[in-house]
């Protein structure tokens, strides 16, 4: 067999190859995998193509195509033509069967299964900052072991019994639930309470130049008891008495009106503050009082999401504060989710 004749023999079966596969796909049937089908296209058919050179191209040069014509050998007629097989041929159609389920597909009855694997993607977690700017706000002096030293009236430097300790509830609610939370449990009130503020912006601003965001930032305090205020200072439910809360919103309108430069946008910060001030009072009816807006910033500029959370007053026990806990967290996961 010359050269010129192995290059037409590669070229028709490469072609045959082609329409075969094509042809196959696009019409299956029983034929197809018979013992002459899979013998045609076996690679034992192919052996004859390690007989060209591996530096010798398939396909011949335009000077080859031009000079010599093609021609495939003719048949030898002393040798008697054998039977062909439609390889193409269309089968009997099959009998419908019930439609499968979602899970399995079976295709031609030949053991190949199709498995449709369903795959429920979660949702990344709700972040959650909870911080605390005047870090050493109390509650009520209590007696033995509920008592504190104080740092002034109402004030102490131990977390275990300020606005730190009621914290550290709330994350372990909010964690329990599902939520991302990050406690930041930095004292912000030393050396100087009138600059606490400035401190936990730093602190903010840190946060979110090193990347870290959150749907939520929650600053936690305890509210100083009005005398004029009036009504019960806790809500009964279920036989124990809850501090009450309420959320407070900057406009950031400041003393002038004119405000500050960078304000924050408290219409959203709004929204969600009676969102969850709406769910607390479905919970129990009086738990959260009206939304405080006041003209201050209160660092609500630094991100959407930011609000101020006052849990009950000077004049509430520690332990009221703490069962007010397991309702915000109820709230804040309605809310967010």
């Amino acid at each position: 067999m010359n050269r010129q004749h192995k290059v037409q023999m590669a070229i028709v079966l490469v072609l045959s190859l082609l329409c075969g596969t094509c042809i196959g796909l696009l019409i299956p049937c029983p034929s197809c995998h018979s013992s002459q089908s899979v013998a045609a296209f076996s690679p034992a058919s192919l052996d004859f193509l390690k007989e060209v050179d591996d530096d010798e191209d398939l396909l011949p040069s335009p000077s080859q195509t031009t000079s010599q014509q093609m021609l495939t050998p003719a048949p030898d007629p002393d040798t008697p033509a054998p039977a062909q097989q439609n390889i193409f041929a269309i089968g009997p159609a099959l009998t419908p069967t019930p439609a499968p389920t979602v899970s399995e597909v079976a295709l031609s009855g030949d053991g190949f299964v199709l498995e449709v694997i369903k795959s429920d993607t979660l949702a990344p977690k709700k972040r959650v900052l909870i911080y605390h700017t005047h870090t050493y706000e109390a509650y009520e002096q209590g007696e033995g072991s509920e008592s504190y030293q104080e740092t002034e009236q109402w004030r102490t430097a131990d977390s275990e019994y300020n606005v730190v300790r009621v914290g550290e509830d709330l994350v372990a609610l909010l964690s329990g639930l599902g939520l991302d939370v990050v406690h930041d449990t930095t004292a912000f009130e030393p050396p100087n309470l009138s600059s606490a503020y400035t401190r936990s912006l730093d602190m903010l601003e840190e946060r979110k130049s090193s990347g870290e965001q959150f749907d939520l930032y929650i600053d936690l305090h305890r509210d100083a008891y009005v005398a004029s205020q009036g009504g019960a200072n806790t809500v009964s439910i279920g036989g124990n008495e809850i501090a009450k809360l309420m959320l407070l919103i900057g406009k950031g309108e400041g003393q002038t009106t004119q405000g500050f430069d960078q304000k924050p946008d408290w219409e959203s910060n709004l929204s969600i503050a009676q969102a969850i001030t709406d769910s607390l009072n479905e919970q129990s009816a009086g738990l959260c009082k009206d939304i405080r807006l006041k003209s201050g910033r209160f660092n609500q500029h630094v991100a959407t999401g930011c609000i101020l959370v006052e849990v009950g007053n000077n004049r509430n026990s520690l332990q009221e504060a703490l069962a007010a806990m397991p309702y915000l967290a109820d709230a804040i996961f309605d809310v967010l989710n």
